[in-house]
């Protein structure tokens, strides 16, 4: 996982409340084994029209919000079912943050391990970055893990993190390398089994 420190970049204002994570990758395409190639069908049924061509009103079609890094949500991000896909798929199409009010544990939980920071913010200071952004679409967001600060012209507010969620991420560290950490100690209590036992070899 690569290390999250700071990230800037220009966002995407969706701030309806209560995004399942079946609007954000319908359960149609959940046949991929390998993880990407999600960015594609991200939020796929409100991106296309019912003839299936791509809506030029949604905003993540819209040519201002190309390329940004920041996806600003409503409450309750992420709700619905726990598939790991609507991380996947968010951090596939580019992003690497969501601020919003709240979010759906698992869905938290799910980004912490990939390396896509959801912070919380107070509902009026997502409305605040939103109306910066419509203002002015290349208007840049800042999030300072480290410091626990989303900063943008005009605006600057603290977040709070769970500390081990905080370290395991800025130090690029996911459930793999944390075992890995200790790999000789199980290495060496495999090798001390007797041969009739299991061992991982």
């Amino acid at each position: 996982m690569e290390p999250v420190t700071v990230i800037t970049g220009r966002a995407v204002p969706l701030l309806q409340p209560n995004i399942d994570t079946d609007q954000i990758v319908p359960h149609r395409f959940l046949k991929r084994v390998e993880r990407s190639g999600f960015g594609e069908v991200l939020f796929h049924d409100w991106a296309h029209l019912p003839d299936g061509s791509p809506d030029p009103a949604f905003p993540l079609n819209r040519p201002e919000h190309r390329g940004a890094a920041v996806l600003l949500a409503g409450p309750n991000f992420g709700s619905g079912s726990s598939r790991e896909h609507a991380a996947w798929a968010i951090q596939d199409h580019g992003f690497r943050a969501v601020l919003a009010p709240s979010f759906a544990d698992i869905f938290r939980s799910n980004s912490h391990k990939i390396g896509l920071l959801p912070v919380v913010l107070g509902a009026g200071e997502v409305a605040r970055l939103a109306d910066l952004v419509a203002a002015d679409p290349a208007t840049e967001i800042t999030i300072d893990l480290p410091a626990q600060r989303v900063t943008a012209p005009g605006f600057d507010a603290p977040f709070e993190i769970d500390p081990f969620v905080k370290h395991s991420l800025v130090e690029g560290i996911d459930d793999i390398d944390r075992t890995l950490v200790h790999e000789d100690a199980i290495t060496a209590f495999e090798r001390a089994r007797p041969d009739y036992r299991p061992t991982l070899n």
